[in-house]
């Protein structure tokens, strides 16, 4: 799940209020560390069933070296946006700290927040080698390394087979396909799509992918970038009335999805209600975690292809979360080795099995044996597809995306046009240069 686009923490990343932490002393993350004091750590791991994954390492790693105290900030999906942003306006961030890919992870590069990792990390170092080569850069910035990739992640279809067969439906090959068997879906008992935008950004999923299906990849990377942005090729019209139909056609909820939250929707899923569901492979395994879905009942599948669409049709949404190093901690080497530890293998394929269900990104971690058929089946197609296009909301800019959010909740809810989203998405851009 992915964050809002908060210009506020952007501002606050790059801003004068860094004066206090720009004056400290590099990190030195290739020192011998010294195994003594507390080590903090900011984590996306908070209830269940992901909160124990760290805190069974943190007590391992301290049995290991009984001079070292791990110290957990354990934070939710949407609350370790707010909780970033504070300890970022107050100088306090910890030792370690999550991050996702795209402009929100290069605000802190451009910050002086994160430490660089190549020597440590790099892909020619053996620890940067027992990492995915995609992984790794999507965390380079001008050659150089700041991140270190946890697990990969991708976005799909959901769907109940038991659903589908009662409703006499197959697994759509295209976009239309897919809207047009809503009907029978919904005639059959079932909600066809589970969708709630309460939050914003899960409408920014099936635009991302949309968009990615709609416009050239050439054309999409430029216009994330107020410096070269023209938001000008059809596409991205073409891929608005296309979300808009979905919703339309195929919500329960319909204009009311903006009330909706996204776990309402996951519930609604799970237990049998809904038909589909469009989810990250993090979620996999928690979909038939409840007494609805039966694991032999859950499928997946790519967002179909529109019929002409002008993009690149292989193009998966995705993008690997990991975390950075303060680039002013006093205790960078023994984070780096505190997250070697826990990028160790045996680690990564119990973070890539049930009940955590995160697909490690280190070589190996994610077998037919370790993790869930879907899982499994999921990151093969992420891992196969030629790009990943990264989550809409931390790809660009925070003013931009902001825009998009807005647009697609008022697209959803009729206050505005598709033409008139596009038009602010690019007044955003054009006022962010």
């Amino acid at each position: 799940m992915r964050p809002l686009a908060l210009t506020t923490f952007a501002i606050l990343a790059l801003s004068g209020c860094a004066a206090g932490a720009t004056n400290a002393p590099a990190a030195d993350i290739a020192a011998k560390p010294e195994f003594s004091g507390t080590l903090s750590i900011l984590t996306k791991f908070a209830g269940e069933p992901l909160s124990s994954y760290f805190e069974k390492l943190a007590a391992a790693y301290e049995r290991t070296h009984p001079g070292v105290k791990v110290e957990l900030i354990q934070e939710t999906d949407q609350s370790i946006k707010d909780k970033t942003k504070t300890l970022t306006a107050s100088n306090a961030l910890p030792d370690i700290y999550f991050t996702w890919t795209g402009n929100w992870a290069e605000n802190f590069v451009r910050g002086g927040r994160a430490a660089d990792l190549t020597k440590v990390i790099g892909p020619g170092t053996p620890w940067g080698r027992t990492f995915s080569k995609a992984s790794l850069s999507a965390f380079a910035y001008d050659g150089k390394y700041y991140g270190i990739p946890l697990y990969n992640d991708g976005k799909f279809m959901g769907y109940n087979k038991a659903a589908f067969a009662k409703a006499g439906v197959k697994v759509p090959t295209t976009f239309e396909e897919l809207v047009g068997s809503c009907a029978a879906l919904r005639k059959a008992g079932y909600e066809p799509i589970a969708f709630g935008n309460k939050d914003g950004w899960p409408a920014l999923h099936y635009l991302q992918q949309l968009f990615a299906y709609d416009v050239p990849p050439a054309t999409l990377e430029a216009d994330f970038r107020p410096q070269t942005a023209k938001l000008d090729h059809p596409g991205y019209l073409t891929a608005l009335k296309q979300f808009k139909t979905l919703v339309t056609d195929c919500t329960g909820s319909r204009e009311g999805t903006n009330g909706v939250l996204y776990t309402t929707a996951q519930e609604a899923f799970s237990r049998g209600k809904a038909a589909m569901y469009f989810q990250e492979v993090l979620e996999f395994d928690n979909a038939t975690a409840g007494k609805g879905l039966e694991p032999a009942d859950f499928g997946i599948f790519p967002l179909p292809v529109p019929q002409g669409a002008g993009g690149d049709p292989k193009t998966i949404e995705g993008a690997p979360e990991g975390y950075l190093v303060n680039a002013r901690s006093p205790r960078a080497a023994l984070a780096v080795d505190f997250m070697k530890f826990v990028t160790g293998l045996e680690n990564a394929k119990t973070l890539s099995a049930p009940p955590y269900g995160q697909p490690s990104t280190v070589v190996g971690a994610v077998t037919e044996k370790t993790s869930s058929k879907a899982v499994f089946e999921g990151i093969e197609l992420v891992n196969r597809a030629p790009r990943l296009a990264i989550w809409l909301d931390t790809v660009t800019v925070p003013e931009v995306a902001d825009a998009w959010l807005s647009g697609g909740e008022a697209l959803i809810t009729g206050a505005m046009t598709p033409e008139k989203v596009l038009d602010s998405v690019r007044q955003a851009s054009a006022s962010a240069k």
